[in-house]
């Protein structure tokens, strides 16, 4: 746990969160939930090719990550009665159209696999499709789970209501821009590619009453962060919102809706890093990473998580 207000850093556990918490406070999760998004198909030449699914341009057509060269008509076979056919290849981005007689959805979960991070060395299983979801998970379109949303267990939510410490729902679905890492000398130069967002009236009525009440806002997960501020219209106030967004947090943002930060470990060089940076200090911030290797936390998806208690402060004249 860090607290940015005095600089400290002590070793709770996931089960403490309802004594860190107090009644009146409002959890905010991502209800994302993710696709079975990664196919195997074959090349003209009979030759495997991994594709994974990111998000629809229209109903079959959906832009996808693909390595090698390829060229528009060219076609990818899935199965006898499937296959894809190359609509678009411009620099990274590729368009891919879906030719099979099952409907779309239908058709991910009978030829999708869950698409894990690179650092689980396993192949996906069936299970994971249970297990690589958080149980909020609803709203189909991620592919990658809100990982600090996997901390969370019924139990624990039950514990949650019973101290009086309220739950409201963003939706996120996780894509490309979350991930990509940052690779400019100048960080004002990347540029975040875009993830659907959606923030309900519902959760807006929430963090309403939530400030009235002198509540605080405590986001599961960096996603959250992004959808909450992405939806600010100005210190404590937020709109309903649907649509993309591309917001890259970095030190010297002034955070204007999450006032603490439930957050898994991230890789270096990572726009989740640097938000949590942002939020909790850098430099208290490298003093917890150099605390959980010394005491060999496990990092990343299905790993140890921190707890961010406050902001840190905002930066002079920012």
């Amino acid at each position: 746990m860090l607290n940015p207000e005095v600089g400290s850093i002590t070793h709770r556990r996931i089960a403490d969160l309802t004594d860190l918490l107090s009644p009146g406070d409002l959890v905010v999760v991502n209800d994302t939930r993710v696709r079975p998004a990664r196919v195997t198909g074959r090349k003209p030449s009979g030759r495997p090719v991994d594709i994974l699914f990111v998000r629809a341009v229209a109903e079959r057509d959906w832009e996808v990550l693909l390595k090698g060269t390829w060229r528009s008509g060219q076609v990818i076979s899935v199965d006898a009665e499937s296959r894809l056919t190359i609509l678009q290849r411009e620099g990274a981005r590729t368009v891919v159209r879906i030719e099979s007689t099952m409907p779309v959805m239908e058709w991910f979960d009978a030829h999708g696999r869950m698409p894990l991070p690179p650092y689980i060395k396993r192949p996906p299983t069936d299970a994971d499709r249970e297990w690589y979801q958080t149980v909020f998970a609803k709203e189909d379109g991620a592919i990658a789970a809100p990982t600090a949303g996997l901390h969370f267990t019924p139990t624990l939510l039950d514990r949650l209501a019973e101290r009086r410490i309220e739950l409201a729902k963003v939706t996120l679905h996780v894509g490309v821009g979350t991930f990509k890492p940052v690779t400019v000398d100048r960080i004002e130069e990347h540029r975040m590619e875009p993830e659907w967002v959606a923030v309900g009236p519902e959760t807006v009525h929430a963090i309403e009453q939530a400030k009235q009440r002198k509540g605080k806002i405590v986001a599961v997960g960096t996603t959250v962060v992004r959808a909450l501020e992405s939806a600010a219209t100005g210190p404590g106030t937020v709109r309903s919102y649907r649509g993309e967004t591309g917001l890259f947090i970095v030190p010297g943002y002034r955070f204007q809706i999450v006032e603490a930060l439930l957050t898994n470990f991230h890789l270096p060089q990572t726009t989740l890093l640097m938000l949590v940076a942002a939020f909790a200090g850098a430099d208290l911030l490298r003093q917890a990473y150099a605390e959980a290797v010394r005491t060999r936390y496990r990092f990343y998806s299905y790993g140890d998580a921190m707890f961010v208690t406050g902001r840190a402060a905002p930066p002079v004249g920012g």
